[in-house]
């Protein structure tokens, strides 16, 4: 009978924890639900992203914002009435209109540049290599594993409704990503490179979209073009053994390719092997120096970082949209096959 006083508030507790808990659980399954929604509006957003980049024909404008200057690039896309068999011709142009003529050309998987330091060539390729992610006309689920996306809510870009999404990286290798889409058109109007504090690298900024019917002059001129001849990369390029391994990258980077040539201007012998996580390139170069020893050094343009060091008469170097620590290590880690204490 003693403890009989003391029932009444055990009862109590005990429905207030089981409130509590069934509270909480309510809580986070809402949550769960919210998450799962948000995912699904994310996804769905970058699903009809590709696929406008791949269908629309559509001319635009952008600037390229980073360390205080712009530089402008058309962009235009389309695709030819279907012939009798069904069959399209996907077409692609890429011009930076500041300073000397720099085209990129696409018609299907030849890809074109026009630069002033070299002759007029071709590749295969299914996209061309500009300050536009190609993965967002690709499947950017390859993403999920290294990156969230969170749909953040609308706002307005170019007098559009748009949509922003952030790419969110997983861990602290990597930059962050804020994409904001037009809610009509669903092709990309912003997109910003942020640091892990929230610091704006890099910006890319659209003045002018124009959706079409019909192929634009431009198009309809590239489409009678004949091309320049493609080179083949397949050898030199994907199955080049090289002397030297990069032993630690972030989750999710994979060899893309790795060469071996030797530079316009000195004549002097350089390797690289070229890496990718879906979303960023990552270049790492090895060449000899005549300098024994010289400590890091490293500097950024926008977001992408260029840093390398010499140790025993060889330069490192590694290239690319990510963290200096990142990229630290990276160099650090490159091991040769006659020295395993080369880079130490």
């Amino acid at each position: 009978m003693t403890f009989l006083p003391f029932k009444a508030p055990l009862i109590q507790y005990s429905l207030i924890f089981l409130l509590s808990a069934l509270t909480s659980f309510s809580a986070l399954s809402s949550t769960e639900n919210e998450e799962d929604n948000n995912s699904d509006v994310v996804k769905l957003s970058f699903e009809k992203l590709s696929h406008a980049l791949q269908t629309l024909n559509f001319s635009t404008s952008f600037v390229v914002v980073k360390n205080n200057q712009a530089e402008p690039y058309h962009w235009l896309h389309g695709l030819t009435e279907a012939d009798e068999n069904g069959n399209q011709v996907d077409l692609e142009i890429l011009a930076l209109l500041n300073g000397p003529r720099r085209d990129i050309l696409r018609i299907d998987s030849t890809v074109s540049y026009i630069e002033p330091e070299y002759a007029p060539y071709s590749i295969s390729s299914s996209h061309i290599s500009g300050p536009i992610p190609a993965v967002f006309s690709q499947d950017t689920s390859v993403l999920e594993n290294n990156y969230h996306f969170v749909s953040v809510g609308k706002s307005r870009v170019l007098g559009r409704v748009a949509q922003l999404i952030r790419i969110v990286p997983k861990d602290t290798h990597r930059f962050g990503y804020w994409v904001w889409l037009d809610q009509q058109s669903n092709l990309l109007l912003k997109l910003a490179i942020i640091t892990r504090k929230g610091q704006l690298l890099e910006q890319i900024q659209f003045t002018h979209l124009e959706i079409t019917t019909d192929l634009s002059e431009h198009l309809k001129y590239l489409q009678s073009t004949d091309l320049p001849k493609i080179i083949d990369l397949a050898t030199t390029q994907e199955k080049t053994d090289l002397a030297w391994q990069v032993t630690w990258l972030p989750n999710g980077f994979k060899k893309v390719k790795s060469n071996r040539h030797r530079m316009n201007a000195n004549k002097q012998p350089v390797e690289f092997m070229l890496f990718n996580d879906g979303l960023v390139d990552l270049s790492v170069y090895v060449n000899p120096s005549q300098d024994k020893q010289r400590a890091i050094e490293f500097a950024y343009d926008g977001a992408t970082l260029v840093l390398n060091q010499i140790i025993n008469n060889v330069e490192v170097s590694v290239v690319g949209k990510i963290p200096v620590a990142t990229a630290k290590n990276i160099v650090n880690s490159v091991r040769f096959n006659n020295d395993t204490s080369a880079s130490k």
